[in-house]
Protein backbone atom coordinates (compact mmCIF):
# COMPACT_ATOMS: atom_id res chain seq x y z
CA UNK A 1 0.00 0.00 0.00
CA UNK A 2 1.09 3.64 -0.93
CA UNK A 3 2.53 5.96 1.85
CA UNK A 4 1.21 8.90 -0.58
CA UNK A 5 -2.28 9.77 -0.67
CA UNK A 6 -3.51 9.63 -4.44
CA UNK A 7 -3.96 12.09 -7.14
CA UNK A 8 -6.79 14.40 -7.13
CA UNK A 9 -8.59 16.19 -10.46
CA UNK A 10 -11.22 18.73 -10.26
CA UNK A 11 -14.30 18.76 -11.81
CA UNK A 12 -15.99 21.93 -13.23
CA UNK A 13 -19.29 21.55 -14.31
CA UNK A 14 -21.38 24.33 -15.42
CA UNK A 15 -25.42 24.32 -15.77
CA UNK A 16 -27.93 26.72 -16.63
CA UNK A 17 -28.06 27.74 -13.19
CA UNK A 18 -25.10 27.65 -11.79
CA UNK A 19 -21.04 26.04 -11.32
CA UNK A 20 -20.34 23.06 -9.14
CA UNK A 21 -16.75 21.70 -8.30
CA UNK A 22 -15.66 17.94 -6.92
CA UNK A 23 -12.91 17.46 -5.69
CA UNK A 24 -11.94 13.07 -6.78
CA UNK A 25 -9.03 11.05 -6.13
CA UNK A 26 -8.11 8.01 -8.59
CA UNK A 27 -9.91 5.38 -6.12
CA UNK A 28 -13.35 7.68 -6.74
CA UNK A 29 -13.59 9.16 -3.47
CA UNK A 30 -15.42 12.22 -3.85
CA UNK A 31 -13.52 14.60 -1.05
CA UNK A 32 -15.01 17.68 -1.71
CA UNK A 33 -18.02 19.60 -3.42
CA UNK A 34 -18.98 23.14 -3.88
CA UNK A 35 -21.51 24.83 -6.19
CA UNK A 36 -22.27 28.47 -6.52
CA UNK A 37 -25.13 29.92 -8.41
CA UNK A 38 -24.59 32.60 -11.18
CA UNK A 39 -25.03 36.11 -10.24
CA UNK A 40 -27.40 36.94 -13.16
CA UNK A 41 -28.57 33.74 -13.58
CA UNK A 42 -30.43 32.84 -16.65
CA UNK A 43 -30.61 36.38 -18.19
CA UNK A 44 -34.15 36.24 -19.73
CA UNK A 45 -35.85 39.98 -19.24
CA UNK A 46 -33.70 42.63 -19.42
CA UNK A 47 -29.34 42.90 -19.66
CA UNK A 48 -28.14 43.54 -16.53
CA UNK A 49 -27.48 47.30 -15.21
CA UNK A 50 -29.66 48.40 -17.98
CA UNK A 51 -33.47 48.98 -19.13
CA UNK A 52 -32.71 46.94 -22.23
CA UNK A 53 -35.33 44.41 -22.69
CA UNK A 54 -34.83 41.28 -24.35
CA UNK A 55 -37.11 40.04 -27.24
CA UNK A 56 -39.09 36.76 -26.43
CA UNK A 57 -37.10 33.57 -26.68
CA UNK A 58 -33.84 35.02 -26.18
CA UNK A 59 -31.85 33.36 -23.16
CA UNK A 60 -28.34 34.94 -22.27
CA UNK A 61 -26.04 34.62 -19.82
CA UNK A 62 -22.88 36.61 -18.29
CA UNK A 63 -19.21 35.09 -18.62
CA UNK A 64 -18.09 36.89 -15.52
CA UNK A 65 -21.01 34.84 -13.79
CA UNK A 66 -19.16 31.91 -14.89
CA UNK A 67 -15.55 32.74 -13.60
CA UNK A 68 -16.76 34.11 -10.27
CA UNK A 69 -18.73 31.18 -9.67
CA UNK A 70 -15.98 28.48 -10.92
CA UNK A 71 -13.57 29.95 -8.26
CA UNK A 72 -15.91 29.99 -5.24
CA UNK A 73 -17.41 26.77 -5.72
CA UNK A 74 -13.95 25.73 -6.15
CA UNK A 75 -12.33 26.72 -3.09
CA UNK A 76 -15.76 25.56 -1.10
CA UNK A 77 -14.74 22.54 -2.00
CA UNK A 78 -11.44 22.52 -1.48
CA UNK A 79 -12.53 23.48 2.31
CA UNK A 80 -15.01 20.63 2.39
CA UNK A 81 -12.27 18.28 1.24
CA UNK A 82 -9.34 19.54 3.55
CA UNK A 83 -6.76 18.31 1.20
CA UNK A 84 -3.17 19.75 0.41
CA UNK A 85 -3.81 21.06 -2.94
CA UNK A 86 -0.55 20.02 -4.20
CA UNK A 87 -2.48 16.27 -5.13
CA UNK A 88 -4.50 18.32 -7.37
CA UNK A 89 -2.30 16.86 -11.02
CA UNK A 90 -5.84 17.71 -13.50
CA UNK A 91 -8.56 19.81 -13.68
CA UNK A 92 -11.91 19.11 -16.34
CA UNK A 93 -14.51 21.35 -17.39
CA UNK A 94 -17.99 20.47 -18.80
CA UNK A 95 -20.46 23.14 -20.17
CA UNK A 96 -23.82 23.65 -21.63
CA UNK A 97 -23.80 23.35 -25.03
CA UNK A 98 -24.32 25.13 -27.37
CA UNK A 99 -23.73 28.35 -25.25
CA UNK A 100 -21.49 30.23 -27.10
CA UNK A 101 -19.83 33.69 -27.34
CA UNK A 102 -18.22 36.81 -29.42
CA UNK A 103 -14.67 37.90 -27.72
CA UNK A 104 -12.03 39.29 -28.57
CA UNK A 105 -8.46 38.27 -29.45
CA UNK A 106 -6.99 38.35 -25.42
CA UNK A 107 -10.35 36.47 -24.91
CA UNK A 108 -12.16 39.92 -23.90
CA UNK A 109 -15.85 39.11 -24.59
CA UNK A 110 -17.40 42.16 -26.30
CA UNK A 111 -20.36 42.07 -23.88
CA UNK A 112 -17.64 43.48 -21.42
CA UNK A 113 -16.48 46.62 -23.37
CA UNK A 114 -18.67 49.91 -22.88
CA UNK A 115 -19.55 49.80 -26.35
CA UNK A 116 -21.44 46.74 -27.04
CA UNK A 117 -22.68 46.24 -23.08
CA UNK A 118 -26.16 47.23 -24.20
CA UNK A 119 -26.40 45.10 -27.15
CA UNK A 120 -28.23 41.85 -26.64
CA UNK A 121 -26.55 39.76 -28.89
CA UNK A 122 -22.85 40.87 -28.06
CA UNK A 123 -23.64 38.37 -24.59
CA UNK A 124 -23.45 35.09 -24.61
CA UNK A 125 -26.39 32.75 -25.91
CA UNK A 126 -27.04 30.34 -23.83
CA UNK A 127 -28.05 26.84 -25.15
CA UNK A 128 -31.87 27.33 -24.69
CA UNK A 129 -31.45 30.61 -26.27
CA UNK A 130 -34.29 30.32 -29.30
CA UNK A 131 -33.93 33.41 -31.01
CA UNK A 132 -32.27 31.85 -34.56
CA UNK A 133 -35.68 30.27 -36.07
CA UNK A 134 -35.51 32.01 -38.91
CA UNK A 135 -31.92 31.38 -39.57
CA UNK A 136 -32.06 27.78 -38.74
CA UNK A 137 -34.57 27.23 -40.82
CA UNK A 138 -32.87 28.51 -43.91
CA UNK A 139 -29.56 27.15 -43.37
CA UNK A 140 -31.78 23.46 -42.85
CA UNK A 141 -33.36 24.55 -46.44
CA UNK A 142 -29.98 25.05 -48.13
CA UNK A 143 -28.13 22.44 -46.84
CA UNK A 144 -31.06 19.97 -47.67
CA UNK A 145 -31.33 21.30 -50.78
CA UNK A 146 -27.41 21.04 -51.30
CA UNK A 147 -27.70 17.37 -50.03
CA UNK A 148 -25.09 18.41 -47.36
CA UNK A 149 -23.00 15.52 -46.46
CA UNK A 150 -22.67 17.13 -42.60
CA UNK A 151 -26.69 15.95 -42.49
CA UNK A 152 -26.65 12.41 -42.14
CA UNK A 153 -24.48 12.60 -39.07
CA UNK A 154 -27.31 14.90 -37.38
CA UNK A 155 -30.54 13.04 -38.42
CA UNK A 156 -30.88 14.98 -41.58
CA UNK A 157 -31.57 18.26 -39.22
CA UNK A 158 -29.45 21.36 -38.30
CA UNK A 159 -30.97 22.13 -34.53
CA UNK A 160 -31.88 25.80 -33.35
CA UNK A 161 -29.94 25.67 -30.02
CA UNK A 162 -26.45 24.78 -32.47
CA UNK A 163 -23.63 27.20 -33.36
CA UNK A 164 -23.75 28.58 -36.38
CA UNK A 165 -27.68 29.46 -36.61
CA UNK A 166 -26.68 31.92 -33.14
CA UNK A 167 -24.12 33.27 -35.09
CA UNK A 168 -25.82 34.09 -38.18
CA UNK A 169 -28.31 35.70 -36.32
CA UNK A 170 -25.59 38.07 -34.79
CA UNK A 171 -24.61 39.00 -38.53
CA UNK A 172 -28.38 39.61 -39.48
CA UNK A 173 -29.57 40.94 -36.52
CA UNK A 174 -26.32 42.67 -34.81
CA UNK A 175 -23.95 43.88 -37.26
CA UNK A 176 -22.09 45.57 -35.66
CA UNK A 177 -21.35 43.19 -32.97
CA UNK A 178 -20.49 40.62 -35.68
CA UNK A 179 -17.60 42.75 -37.18
CA UNK A 180 -16.35 43.69 -34.09
CA UNK A 181 -15.93 40.09 -33.04
CA UNK A 182 -12.01 39.03 -33.85
CA UNK A 183 -13.38 34.92 -32.09
CA UNK A 184 -16.33 33.03 -31.85
CA UNK A 185 -16.49 30.04 -29.58
CA UNK A 186 -18.26 28.12 -27.49
CA UNK A 187 -18.46 28.87 -23.42
CA UNK A 188 -16.52 25.44 -22.53
CA UNK A 189 -13.29 26.50 -24.96
CA UNK A 190 -13.58 30.38 -23.27
CA UNK A 191 -13.91 28.86 -20.04
CA UNK A 192 -10.91 26.50 -21.11
CA UNK A 193 -9.10 29.50 -22.78
CA UNK A 194 -9.34 31.86 -19.59
CA UNK A 195 -7.08 28.97 -17.47
CA UNK A 196 -4.75 28.24 -19.94
CA UNK A 197 -4.03 31.72 -21.17
CA UNK A 198 -2.67 30.71 -24.45
CA UNK A 199 -2.86 33.01 -27.32
CA UNK A 200 -6.13 32.85 -29.37
CA UNK A 201 -3.95 30.55 -31.97
CA UNK A 202 -4.29 28.06 -29.33
CA UNK A 203 -6.99 27.97 -28.49
CA UNK A 204 -8.19 25.04 -27.21
CA UNK A 205 -11.20 24.16 -29.27
CA UNK A 206 -13.82 20.73 -28.16
CA UNK A 207 -13.62 17.95 -30.72
CA UNK A 208 -17.20 17.36 -28.79
CA UNK A 209 -18.75 20.55 -28.57
CA UNK A 210 -17.86 21.45 -31.94
CA UNK A 211 -18.90 17.66 -33.32
CA UNK A 212 -22.01 17.71 -32.03
CA UNK A 213 -23.53 21.25 -32.32
CA UNK A 214 -20.99 22.94 -35.07
CA UNK A 215 -21.05 20.59 -38.13
CA UNK A 216 -17.35 19.41 -37.29
CA UNK A 217 -15.86 16.34 -38.13
CA UNK A 218 -12.15 15.01 -38.24
CA UNK A 219 -12.72 13.65 -41.69
CA UNK A 220 -14.41 16.93 -43.15
CA UNK A 221 -13.64 19.76 -40.53
CA UNK A 222 -16.45 22.79 -40.12
CA UNK A 223 -19.09 22.75 -42.96
CA UNK A 224 -17.36 23.58 -46.67
CA UNK A 225 -16.94 27.31 -46.98
CA UNK A 226 -19.60 26.58 -50.60
CA UNK A 227 -22.20 25.76 -48.15
CA UNK A 228 -21.69 28.41 -45.65
CA UNK A 229 -21.55 31.00 -48.34
CA UNK A 230 -24.53 30.03 -49.88
CA UNK A 231 -26.44 30.68 -46.59
CA UNK A 232 -24.37 34.00 -46.11
CA UNK A 233 -21.03 35.12 -47.28
CA UNK A 234 -20.37 36.61 -43.52
CA UNK A 235 -21.02 33.14 -41.92
CA UNK A 236 -18.19 31.38 -44.46
CA UNK A 237 -16.28 34.60 -43.53
CA UNK A 238 -16.63 33.81 -39.56
CA UNK A 239 -16.15 30.33 -39.99
CA UNK A 240 -12.28 31.19 -42.19
CA UNK A 241 -10.81 34.38 -40.08
CA UNK A 242 -12.84 34.36 -36.70
CA UNK A 243 -13.05 30.64 -35.58
CA UNK A 244 -8.56 29.91 -34.55
CA UNK A 245 -7.69 27.45 -32.59
CA UNK A 246 -6.81 23.69 -32.30
CA UNK A 247 -9.05 20.89 -32.14
CA UNK A 248 -8.38 18.76 -29.19
CA UNK A 249 -10.68 15.79 -27.76
CA UNK A 250 -12.20 15.82 -24.26
CA UNK A 251 -9.23 14.25 -22.11
CA UNK A 252 -6.43 15.89 -23.99
CA UNK A 253 -4.15 18.21 -22.25
CA UNK A 254 -5.42 22.14 -22.89
CA UNK A 255 -2.90 23.71 -21.39
CA UNK A 256 -1.86 24.46 -17.55
CA UNK A 257 -3.54 26.45 -15.42
CA UNK A 258 -1.65 30.21 -15.18
CA UNK A 259 -0.50 31.92 -12.22
CA UNK A 260 -3.22 34.21 -12.60
CA UNK A 261 -6.18 31.79 -12.48
CA UNK A 262 -4.50 29.70 -10.04
CA UNK A 263 -4.38 33.23 -7.95
CA UNK A 264 -8.39 33.22 -7.68
CA UNK A 265 -9.08 29.75 -7.63
CA UNK A 266 -6.85 28.46 -4.74
CA UNK A 267 -4.88 26.52 -6.87
CA UNK A 268 -1.53 26.06 -7.52
CA UNK A 269 0.18 27.30 -10.84
CA UNK A 270 0.73 24.09 -13.95
CA UNK A 271 -2.05 21.97 -13.66
CA UNK A 272 -3.25 19.91 -16.33
CA UNK A 273 -6.54 21.43 -17.93
CA UNK A 274 -8.27 19.29 -20.24
CA UNK A 275 -9.64 20.37 -23.22
CA UNK A 276 -13.93 20.92 -22.45
CA UNK A 277 -16.74 18.72 -23.16
CA UNK A 278 -20.69 19.18 -23.33
CA UNK A 279 -22.21 18.79 -19.59
CA UNK A 280 -24.36 15.80 -20.69
CA UNK A 281 -22.01 13.79 -22.50
CA UNK A 282 -19.30 14.40 -19.16
CA UNK A 283 -21.68 12.07 -17.23
CA UNK A 284 -21.13 9.04 -19.54
CA UNK A 285 -17.68 8.75 -17.80
CA UNK A 286 -18.85 10.47 -15.01
CA UNK A 287 -21.31 7.32 -14.00
CA UNK A 288 -18.65 4.79 -15.30
CA UNK A 289 -21.18 3.94 -18.03
CA UNK A 290 -18.31 2.77 -20.31
CA UNK A 291 -20.07 0.24 -22.38
CA UNK A 292 -22.68 0.42 -25.65
CA UNK A 293 -26.27 0.03 -24.99
CA UNK A 294 -26.11 1.64 -22.16
CA UNK A 295 -28.61 5.02 -22.01
CA UNK A 296 -27.20 7.70 -19.78
CA UNK A 297 -30.30 9.90 -18.96
CA UNK A 298 -28.91 13.51 -17.92
CA UNK A 299 -31.79 14.99 -15.64
CA UNK A 300 -32.03 18.60 -15.11
CA UNK A 301 -33.45 21.87 -16.67
CA UNK A 302 -33.55 19.59 -19.82
CA UNK A 303 -32.32 16.20 -20.11
CA UNK A 304 -30.01 14.74 -22.81
CA UNK A 305 -29.97 10.73 -23.06
CA UNK A 306 -26.81 9.89 -23.93
CA UNK A 307 -26.24 6.31 -25.91
CA UNK A 308 -22.85 4.79 -27.26
CA UNK A 309 -23.13 2.28 -29.39
CA UNK A 310 -20.93 -0.06 -31.64
CA UNK A 311 -22.18 0.77 -35.13
CA UNK A 312 -22.92 4.26 -36.48
CA UNK A 313 -26.15 4.66 -38.52
CA UNK A 314 -27.83 8.06 -39.15
CA UNK A 315 -30.86 7.84 -37.16
CA UNK A 316 -33.73 10.89 -38.08
CA UNK A 317 -34.04 13.48 -35.40
CA UNK A 318 -31.04 12.29 -33.32
CA UNK A 319 -29.13 15.51 -32.33
CA UNK A 320 -25.82 14.10 -33.42
CA UNK A 321 -23.90 10.57 -34.32
CA UNK A 322 -20.21 11.34 -33.64
CA UNK A 323 -17.76 8.86 -34.06
CA UNK A 324 -15.61 8.77 -30.11
CA UNK A 325 -17.80 11.89 -29.72
CA UNK A 326 -18.12 10.53 -26.14
CA UNK A 327 -15.81 7.50 -25.51
CA UNK A 328 -13.11 6.36 -27.41
CA UNK A 329 -13.67 3.72 -29.96
CA UNK A 330 -17.37 4.18 -29.94
CA UNK A 331 -20.39 6.18 -31.68
CA UNK A 332 -21.72 8.19 -29.17
CA UNK A 333 -25.63 9.44 -30.19
CA UNK A 334 -27.01 12.42 -28.62
CA UNK A 335 -30.82 12.56 -27.80
CA UNK A 336 -32.74 14.70 -25.32
CA UNK A 337 -35.95 16.56 -24.36
CA UNK A 338 -35.77 20.46 -24.14
CA UNK A 339 -37.50 21.06 -21.25
CA UNK A 340 -37.62 18.84 -18.24
CA UNK A 341 -36.66 20.21 -15.11
CA UNK A 342 -38.29 23.40 -16.37
CA UNK A 343 -41.20 22.31 -17.23
CA UNK A 344 -42.26 21.17 -13.74
CA UNK A 345 -40.63 24.56 -12.38
CA UNK A 346 -43.41 26.21 -14.85
CA UNK A 347 -46.05 24.17 -13.55
CA UNK A 348 -45.72 24.51 -9.93
CA UNK A 349 -45.65 28.49 -10.36
CA UNK A 350 -48.94 28.38 -12.91
CA UNK A 351 -50.27 26.41 -9.58
CA UNK A 352 -48.82 28.97 -7.30
CA UNK A 353 -47.51 26.14 -5.33
CA UNK A 354 -44.63 26.52 -2.74
CA UNK A 355 -43.38 22.80 -3.08
CA UNK A 356 -43.95 19.41 -5.15
CA UNK A 357 -44.47 17.53 -1.93
CA UNK A 358 -48.27 17.24 -1.33
CA UNK A 359 -48.25 18.04 -5.34
CA UNK A 360 -46.18 14.27 -6.05
CA UNK A 361 -48.07 12.59 -3.15
CA UNK A 362 -51.64 13.25 -4.83
CA UNK A 363 -50.42 12.90 -8.10
CA UNK A 364 -48.71 9.68 -7.64
CA UNK A 365 -52.10 8.45 -6.24
CA UNK A 366 -53.46 8.60 -9.13
CA UNK A 367 -53.54 5.72 -11.51
CA UNK A 368 -51.94 5.45 -15.03
CA UNK A 369 -53.17 8.15 -17.56
CA UNK A 370 -54.04 10.70 -15.17
CA UNK A 371 -57.85 9.97 -15.59
CA UNK A 372 -57.53 11.30 -18.99
CA UNK A 373 -55.21 14.10 -19.11
CA UNK A 374 -52.78 14.09 -21.32
CA UNK A 375 -49.84 16.21 -21.75
CA UNK A 376 -47.55 16.52 -25.01
CA UNK A 377 -44.26 17.78 -23.06
CA UNK A 378 -42.98 20.46 -25.44
CA UNK A 379 -42.82 23.35 -23.35
CA UNK A 380 -39.58 24.56 -24.95
CA UNK A 381 -40.21 22.99 -28.50
CA UNK A 382 -39.21 18.97 -29.76
CA UNK A 383 -35.41 18.16 -29.32
CA UNK A 384 -35.96 14.62 -30.11
CA UNK A 385 -36.98 13.56 -32.55
CA UNK A 386 -38.50 16.14 -34.12
CA UNK A 387 -35.37 18.74 -33.68
CA UNK A 388 -37.84 21.92 -33.71
CA UNK A 389 -37.86 24.51 -31.35
CA UNK A 390 -41.11 25.84 -32.93
CA UNK A 391 -43.23 23.54 -31.68
CA UNK A 392 -45.65 23.93 -28.56
CA UNK A 393 -46.93 21.98 -25.91
CA UNK A 394 -50.06 20.97 -24.45
CA UNK A 395 -53.06 19.73 -22.11
CA UNK A 396 -55.84 17.57 -23.39
CA UNK A 397 -58.67 15.97 -21.59
CA UNK A 398 -59.28 18.73 -18.98
CA UNK A 399 -62.76 18.85 -17.56
CA UNK A 400 -64.11 20.59 -14.56
CA UNK A 401 -62.87 17.83 -11.70
CA UNK A 402 -59.11 18.43 -13.41
CA UNK A 403 -57.29 18.68 -10.21
CA UNK A 404 -53.34 20.19 -9.79
CA UNK A 405 -52.41 16.70 -9.24
CA UNK A 406 -53.97 15.16 -12.87
CA UNK A 407 -51.45 18.29 -14.23
CA UNK A 408 -48.77 17.21 -12.34
CA UNK A 409 -49.08 13.64 -12.99
CA UNK A 410 -49.79 14.25 -16.86
CA UNK A 411 -46.94 16.23 -17.09
CA UNK A 412 -44.45 13.21 -15.54
CA UNK A 413 -46.19 10.83 -18.27
CA UNK A 414 -45.62 13.24 -20.75
CA UNK A 415 -41.77 13.34 -20.25
CA UNK A 416 -41.41 10.22 -19.74
CA UNK A 417 -43.59 8.95 -22.92
CA UNK A 418 -41.22 11.38 -24.85
CA UNK A 419 -38.03 9.17 -22.85
CA UNK A 420 -39.80 5.95 -24.72
CA UNK A 421 -40.85 8.10 -27.88
CA UNK A 422 -36.42 8.43 -28.29
CA UNK A 423 -35.69 4.94 -27.64
CA UNK A 424 -37.99 3.42 -30.11
CA UNK A 425 -36.29 5.82 -32.63
CA UNK A 426 -32.76 4.32 -31.91
CA UNK A 427 -34.15 0.92 -31.87
CA UNK A 428 -36.64 0.80 -34.84
CA UNK A 429 -32.86 1.88 -36.43
CA UNK A 430 -31.47 -1.07 -35.36
CA UNK A 431 -29.56 1.03 -32.54
CA UNK A 432 -29.44 -1.17 -29.23
CA UNK A 433 -30.88 0.54 -25.91
CA UNK A 434 -30.68 -2.25 -23.33
CA UNK A 435 -29.70 -0.31 -20.36
CA UNK A 436 -30.68 2.76 -18.30
CA UNK A 437 -28.67 4.79 -15.77
CA UNK A 438 -30.12 7.98 -14.26
CA UNK A 439 -27.75 11.09 -12.98
CA UNK A 440 -27.98 14.46 -12.74
CA UNK A 441 -29.91 16.05 -9.22
CA UNK A 442 -33.42 15.41 -11.03
CA UNK A 443 -33.63 11.78 -10.10
CA UNK A 444 -32.71 12.03 -6.46
CA UNK A 445 -34.71 15.00 -6.04
CA UNK A 446 -37.84 13.72 -7.68
CA UNK A 447 -37.82 9.74 -7.75
CA UNK A 448 -41.54 9.82 -8.92
CA UNK A 449 -40.52 10.71 -12.00
CA UNK A 450 -37.77 8.36 -12.66
CA UNK A 451 -40.28 5.37 -11.25
CA UNK A 452 -42.88 7.05 -13.96
CA UNK A 453 -40.19 6.27 -16.44
CA UNK A 454 -39.56 3.19 -15.30
CA UNK A 455 -43.29 2.08 -15.78
CA UNK A 456 -43.62 3.37 -18.84
CA UNK A 457 -40.24 2.20 -20.07
CA UNK A 458 -41.38 -1.08 -18.68
CA UNK A 459 -37.00 -1.67 -17.62
CA UNK A 460 -35.12 -1.01 -14.24
CA UNK A 461 -33.44 2.44 -14.18
CA UNK A 462 -30.28 2.49 -12.09
CA UNK A 463 -29.99 5.95 -10.45
CA UNK A 464 -25.69 6.68 -9.69
CA UNK A 465 -25.13 7.86 -6.21
CA UNK A 466 -23.33 10.95 -7.49
CA UNK A 467 -25.80 13.58 -7.92
CA UNK A 468 -22.59 15.29 -9.75
CA UNK A 469 -22.26 12.76 -12.83
CA UNK A 470 -21.15 15.80 -15.05
CA UNK A 471 -18.77 16.98 -12.41
CA UNK A 472 -17.49 13.80 -11.63
CA UNK A 473 -16.89 13.02 -15.31
CA UNK A 474 -14.89 16.25 -15.75
CA UNK A 475 -13.14 15.46 -12.83
CA UNK A 476 -12.21 11.91 -14.90
CA UNK A 477 -11.59 13.88 -17.98
CA UNK A 478 -9.14 16.07 -16.15
CA UNK A 479 -7.01 13.22 -14.60
CA UNK A 480 -6.26 11.30 -17.99
CA UNK A 481 -4.86 15.01 -19.19
CA UNK A 482 -2.67 14.54 -16.37
CA UNK A 483 -0.67 11.92 -18.21
CA UNK A 484 -0.56 8.08 -17.32
CA UNK A 485 2.79 9.26 -15.02
CA UNK A 486 0.51 10.94 -12.88
CA UNK A 487 -3.00 9.61 -12.77
CA UNK A 488 -2.24 6.41 -13.43
CA UNK A 489 -4.42 5.64 -15.93
CA UNK A 490 -3.90 5.18 -20.01
CA UNK A 491 -6.96 6.13 -21.26
CA UNK A 492 -10.84 7.65 -20.83
CA UNK A 493 -12.63 4.22 -20.16
CA UNK A 494 -10.02 3.41 -17.85
CA UNK A 495 -10.19 6.17 -15.49
CA UNK A 496 -14.15 6.16 -15.71
CA UNK A 497 -14.10 2.58 -14.36
CA UNK A 498 -11.64 3.52 -11.40
CA UNK A 499 -13.23 6.83 -10.58
CA UNK A 500 -16.97 6.67 -10.91
CA UNK A 501 -18.33 3.21 -11.65
CA UNK A 502 -20.90 1.30 -9.03
CA UNK A 503 -20.33 -2.32 -7.15
CA UNK A 504 -23.53 -4.44 -7.81
CA UNK A 505 -24.33 -4.22 -3.99
CA UNK A 506 -24.86 -0.49 -3.85
CA UNK A 507 -26.41 0.23 -6.64
CA UNK A 508 -29.84 1.96 -6.48
CA UNK A 509 -31.87 0.57 -9.35
CA UNK A 510 -35.79 1.67 -9.66
CA UNK A 511 -37.77 -1.04 -11.53
CA UNK A 512 -40.60 -1.00 -13.45
CA UNK A 513 -44.55 -2.11 -12.15
CA UNK A 514 -45.34 -4.09 -14.75
CA UNK A 515 -48.68 -3.47 -14.85
CA UNK A 516 -48.75 0.15 -15.01
CA UNK A 517 -46.04 -0.68 -18.15
CA UNK A 518 -49.10 -2.53 -19.51
CA UNK A 519 -51.44 0.40 -18.72
CA UNK A 520 -49.47 2.71 -20.33
CA UNK A 521 -49.51 0.85 -23.78
CA UNK A 522 -52.91 2.31 -24.72
CA UNK A 523 -51.28 6.04 -23.05
CA UNK A 524 -48.76 6.41 -25.05
CA UNK A 525 -50.20 5.54 -28.38
CA UNK A 526 -52.20 8.76 -27.31
CA UNK A 527 -49.32 10.88 -26.64
CA UNK A 528 -48.15 9.96 -30.17
CA UNK A 529 -51.10 10.54 -31.56
CA UNK A 530 -51.43 14.08 -30.11
CA UNK A 531 -47.68 14.56 -31.01
CA UNK A 532 -48.21 13.93 -35.32
CA UNK A 533 -51.90 16.40 -34.33
CA UNK A 534 -49.45 19.36 -33.42
CA UNK A 535 -46.18 18.82 -35.02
Amino acid sequence: MSAFPPPVSLGLDFGTESARAVLIDTAGCELGIGSEHYQHGQILDALPGSNVRLPDRYALQSPGDWIRSAATATRQAIAASGIDVSRIVGIGVDFTSCTMLPTLRDSTPLCEIDTFARVALAWPKLWKHHGAIEQTDRMNDVAKQRNESFLHRYGGTIGLEWFFPKLLETIENAPEVADAAEVWLEAGDWFVWKLVGCDADRLPRSTCQAGYKALWSPEEGYASPDYLSAVHPKLAEAARSKMPGVMLSPGERAGSLSAEMAERFGLPAGIAVSAATIDAHAAVPGVGAGEAGTMVMVMGTSSCHMLNSEQGKSVAGVAGIVEGGILPGLFGYETGQAAVGDAFAWLLKLLNLDSFERLSRDAMALPPGAEGVLCLDWMNGCRTPLMDGKVKGAFTGLSLGTTPAHLYRALLEGSAFGVRWIVDVLRESSVPVEKFVATGGLPHHNPDLVQVYADVLGAPIEIHPSEQGPAVGAAVLGMVAAGQDKSGFADVTEASKAMAAVPDDRKRVIRPAMDYHDAYQVHYKRYRKLAEQLS
